[in-house]
């Protein structure tokens, strides 16, 4: 019985309907981010504003002060978080991990086994597999890294690098534990800072590590004023998530790594 008072004058039910891929039809990205990030999905907002591309997140809790513990605390929730990106029958076709320096402590073996537990199979990346993934890719030998963090991260960060086998021989941090103020950190002061370091004649690229780090915006310029190749963690892990998820297009206006 209607007892809305409003006469039904048209009742159409069980409508037919056609259905499509969704959102995400050439791309569904998930991305685990850090419960302190202000950046990362900022950033992806712009970088995969692309037909067919979507990302979908979940997020996990972190400790503000960065230090190799709080790093290590992460990898109990990797799992948990990985199951909420979306149900599990619904299509993923990649997944990052959004913590350059927690991928870098965990190791990206760790990561990618956490989200297999409930996406077998699924390529997977980080901002420190990607940024090596990108640095080789550009044919980045020798670079200057750029951070925000204490120096025992960045000692670890630099060891890690080279054992991958590209030289960092010029190095900037602002040495705050916090990532916090690592997003508050302004793009014109990276800016600043990565053109100073990509200037040195003993480097022949940049890498800006940290997701809360606002520098995927500033790479254009970056490049163009030091004549090198650059990158940064979301920037790195926006263009690795696409290639893994089966995205190959160029994609303009983010350097020279998204024409790869």
């Amino acid at each position: 019985m209607d007892t809305s008072g409003t006469p039904l004058t048209v009742n159409r039910t069980h409508l037919p309907y056609e259905t499509d891929r969704g959102t995400g039809a050439r791309a569904r990205i998930g991305a685990i981010v850090l419960a302190t990030d202000h950046t990362m999905e900022h950033e992806w907002r712009r970088i995969l504003a692309l037909p067919g591309v979507d990302f979908y997140v979940a997020r996990i809790w972190n400790d503000a002060q960065i230090t190799p513990e709080t790093l290590k605390a992460l990898g109990a929730d990797i799992a948990p978080a990985t199951r909420l990106i979306l149900p599990n029958d619904e299509r993923l076709d990649s997944v990052a991990f959004g913590c350059t320096s927690g991928a870098m402590v965990l190791g990206d073996a760790f990561v990618e086994a956490e989200v297999h537990k409930h996406r077998p199979g699924i390529p997977v990346t980080s901002p420190m597999l990607a940024g090596l993934t990108a640095l080789k890719a550009l044919g980045l030998k020798r670079v200057a890294l750029l951070t925000p963090y204490m120096q025992a991260i960045n000692d670890l960060m630099r060891a890690h690098i080279e054992a991958r086998g590209i030289c960092v021989p010029a190095m900037g941090s602002f040495n705050n534990p916090d990532d916090l103020v690592a997003s508050s950190i302004s793009p014109e002061t990276i800016l600043r800072e990565a053109i100073e370091l990509g200037r040195s004649p003993e480097v022949d690229g940049v890498f800006i590590s940290c997701s809360s780090f606002r520098a995927a915006g500033i790479i254009d310029r970056l490049e163009a004023a030091t004549g090198k190749p650059a990158t940064a963690s979301n920037h790195a892990m926006a263009w690795h998530a696409l290639r893994l998820a089966g995205y190959r297009d160029p994609v303009e206006g983010w350097g020279r790594l998204f024409s790869l």
